[in-house]
């Protein structure tokens, strides 16, 4: 580790420095036979997450009658349309904060438009498409490499985003989880005491990251790399900002939902969650077909082809809109940087051979 990657956090004003970067460290070698058995655990366990899913969509499609679902987005009213695009704006606007708090502790200074255009753009190719740690890490480095961010740094920004996202919905489930256990058990036929013990493991796993990172820097390997976890002040930032982007997230459907469905808030955000936690498992692209398979069990006391209609829409506003002008900004902005280095090369060119007619008129 050289020194050179570290920052003075007294000069910053904040936490230590997140994101220490440096040469691969000689303790993180090859994995081990331990790392690669849980790597086929996971595995399966995602493959069994993804099949099981696809049983209950197929199981439900033969319940669930095209008409039954055309109806049932016909009923959704504008109003309950635009609250919910409202709620996508405050989603995907919260999600910028997660590079924004990144970038500031790594004590790199890039201009918020640039932050907010690859925040917003790596987040809605990648809910889409999946494999986030490509799809995203693509499209932040083509956007943030020209302000001289490199390769380490992205690496380091997405390990950042990610704690930024867990603790949030670490904090939301646990919550849910605790005050909402009766109501849950209720609608999902769960265990109150399952349910409590769950929030309650997860509200310590919460509190005892929160005390780890607090007592001293911790470190975290990523592909060879040393990086820095961020410290308290910045890590309740963290948990602050993920749970507003989940709540605001768990809204858009929750708005799209039929009227009145009796289902509180405070109890819909632990099912949310849940369905997001096994999509994130499946691996499936936006945890497509795990999510919607999750919340139409989940949810089964409710009309089906309602649910299937509200998830249908859900798709449309929270992943394909937000897709679609994503690929049109990113378009936009590769049309506005070769126009504008074209200008460049012209004026550079215009400037040379000016120069070179007046040294030829020189006596």
């Amino acid at each position: 580790m050289t020194g050179s990657t570290k920052r003075s956090s007294e000069a910053a004003g904040v936490d230590g420095p997140v994101a220490e970067i440096g040469p691969p460290d000689v303790a993180f070698g090859e994995p081990s036979a331990r790392k690669s058995r849980w790597s086929w655990i996971g595995l399966v366990a995602s493959v069994a997450i993804f099949v099981a899913s696809a049983f209950v969509l197929w199981r439900t499609a033969h319940t669930i009658s095209a008409a039954d679902v055309f109806a049932a987005l016909g009923r959704v009213s504008g109003g309950q349309l635009g609250l919910a695009m409202l709620l996508v704006a405050v989603s995907y606007l919260l999600l910028t904060g997660y590079d924004f708090l990144a970038l500031r502790q790594m004590r790199v200074k890039v201009p918020y438009r640039t932050t907010a255009l690859a925040s917003f753009t790596s987040y809605a190719v990648s809910f889409t498409l999946g494999f986030p740690l490509l799809t995203s890490g693509t499209v932040r480095y083509w956007i943030y490499a020209p302000h001289g961010v490199r390769a380490p740094q992205i690496a380091s920004l997405t390990v950042i985003a990610g704690i930024t996202f867990w603790l949030g919905m670490g904090v939301v489930l646990a919550w849910s989880l605790m005050t909402q256990a009766g109501a849950i058990s209720l609608l999902a036929h769960t265990s109150i005491f399952i349910n409590q013990l769950v929030g309650l493991l997860t509200a310590c796993a919460v509190i005892g990251y929160l005390v780890w990172v607090s007592l001293k820097h911790r470190y975290v390997a990523v592909k060879g790399w040393r990086l820095e976890l961020p410290g308290l002040r910045l890590s309740l930032g963290q948990m602050a900002l993920g749970a507003g982007d989940a709540c605001a997230a768990a809204g858009v459907l929750f708005v799209l939902l039929p009227d009145g469905h009796g289902v509180n808030f405070a109890t819909f955000l632990a099912i949310y969650v849940c369905a997001c936690m096994l999509g994130i498992v499946s691996h499936a692209p936006g945890g497509i077909g795990v999510f919607e398979a999750t919340m139409l069990v989940a949810l089964s006391s409710l009309p089906g082809s309602q649910v299937l209609g509200a998830l249908l829409l859900f798709r449309l506003c929270y992943y394909l809109l937000p897709f679609l002008l994503a690929l049109a900004l990113l378009g936009g902005y590769e049309i506005v940087k070769r126009l504008k280095s074209g200008r460049d090369n012209l004026c550079d060119d215009s400037g040379g051979a000016a120069g070179s007619e007046l040294r030829r008129e020189a006596p």
